[in-house]
């Protein structure tokens, strides 16, 4: 199974300025989480950031929150670890439009969704792999999204935390993907318009 484009949306976890100097390789995972919503800008991924406790912990660094800007992202701050408690599933499943029409309009099973095709696959990445990220993902699998979940752009405060997350997230059915493989799969040819521009990001 490989990751469909269209299907997409991309949710960033709490990137912030207080949080990630303590971050396990923290430099290098701010790096793939820029790559990621520049990807996701360019290829027409709605992307979506959460920011735990802001006026604790502080906005998101400045390099992701620059790339987040550019993609047009809705910042959602919370206080609880999932962000799901927060309403994020409502912003990446938004209610369906009732039908307008008569009593000949179409059954239910041959409407088409509202806002055309569902994007039910959520590329997760973000800080702490085994807190916010960690719980936001189970939840999303519990409200029935598809979650692929990027390694490389995770982290802990320590490698043993960070680890244990991505077992438990595997267990529960969770891809585990790295930034090139989102890339790759997300334009799956060589020909496609913006492989010029993803491949420039990734090198």
């Amino acid at each position: 199974m490989l990751l469909e484009l269209e299907a997409s949306q991309l949710v960033l976890v709490d990137y912030q300025l207080r949080l990630m100097p303590a971050m396990h390789d923290g430099g290098a995972v701010i790096a793939n989480a820029v790559r990621l919503a520049r990807m996701a800008a360019a290829l027409q991924v709605p992307v979506f950031v959460t920011e735990q406790n802001p006026s604790g912990l502080g906005e998101t660094v400045l390099e992701l929150k620059a790339a987040t800007t550019d993609a047009k992202a809705r910042v959602l701050g919370k206080m609880q670890f999932s962000a799901v408690e927060e309403g994020l599933g409502e912003w990446l499943r938004p209610p369906t439009k009732p039908v307008q029409g008569n009593a000949r309009s179409l059954p239910k099973h041959l409407q088409k969704p509202a806002g055309g095709a569902a994007r039910d696959t959520i590329v997760l990445a973000g800080c702490e792999a085994h807190v916010c990220l960690l719980q936001t993902a189970l939840d999303l699998l519990e409200d029935e999204f598809d979650v692929w979940v990027v390694t490389d752009a995770c982290s802990s405060r320590t490698e043993r935390n960070r680890d244990a997350a991505f077992d438990r997230l595997a267990g529960a059915g969770v891809e585990l993907v790295t930034t090139e493989m989102v890339a790759f799969e997300w334009l799956r040819t060589a020909e496609h318009p913006q492989f010029r521009e993803i491949q420039a990001l990734i090198k």
